[in-house]
């Protein structure tokens, strides 16, 4: 019976916070109000680490610029921004650690409570194809409207989008021998006592220590 490995992305598969990189990335630009834009990302980076996000908040003031800009200069920005923020925070044992399991032939999943626009093409760099973050809506024009669809991929919310996402393939986690998860944070405990094999990468201090209680496997890329 095949195997399914899905992974968190921020500081699990690559060593920083892509959520958190993409508003640095444009206030060095000089695309963003910086005084307001970093006191914002900064207090939401914090309630994330704390447990405590209001994702509606978030995205609103996370998804806004998106709007301005086409699909095709979203993505030349793209290709900026992930060349100077999130290549040089992979490790080749990340790298190795996907690579092992797409040689035993396991199915390879990203889920992340980042939007889509940002990890997908992280993703792809890792020849990862099934990516699951949050949903961004999309108007007429074919450019991004600001808001998201659907649930956020955050907490409990990994769990939903999952079940649909197997669902979408007549699947379910009985569908695998082993169905494992690695991630770094407490936010992502729902999903790790959900699966059979959950595995906690660069943790933090809560999720460590269930780790540890449970007997996971702990691994650290830092």
């Amino acid at each position: 019976m095949k195997n399914l490995a899905i992974f968190d992305l921020d500081n699990t598969l690559i060593n920083t916070d892509s959520d958190h990189s993409w508003p640095q990335y444009l206030m060095k630009k000089g695309l963003v109000d910086i005084e307001y834009t970093e006191a914002q990302n900064e207090k939401f980076y914090q309630d994330y680490r704390n447990g405590c996000l209001n994702i509606d908040e978030f995205l609103k003031f996370h998804l806004a610029p998106l709007k301005e800009y086409s699909m095709e200069e979203l993505a030349g920005m793209h290709r900026e921004f992930m060349a100077e923020f999130i290549t040089p925070h992979i490790t080749p044992m990340q790298k190795m650690l996907v690579d092992s399991h797409r040689a035993a032939g396991d199915e390879l999943l990203v889920i992340s409570s980042t939007n889509e626009f940002i990890i997908t093409p992280i993703c792809r760099a890792f020849g990862i194809e099934n990516v699951i973050g949050t949903q961004l809506e999309t108007g007429s024009d074919g450019r991004y409207t600001g808001n998201y669809i659907g649930t956020p991929s955050l907490k409990e919310g990994k769990i939903t989008r999952l079940n649909e996402w197997l669902a979408a393939r007549g699947e379910t986690l009985e569908s695998y021998g082993k169905v494992y998860f690695y991630s770094d944070s407490k936010n992502d405990l729902p999903l790790l006592r959900y699966v059979n094999e959950p595995v906690a990468v660069n943790p933090d201090a809560e999720l460590l220590a269930e780790a540890q209680e449970k007997g996971w496997p702990v691994l650290n890329f830092k």
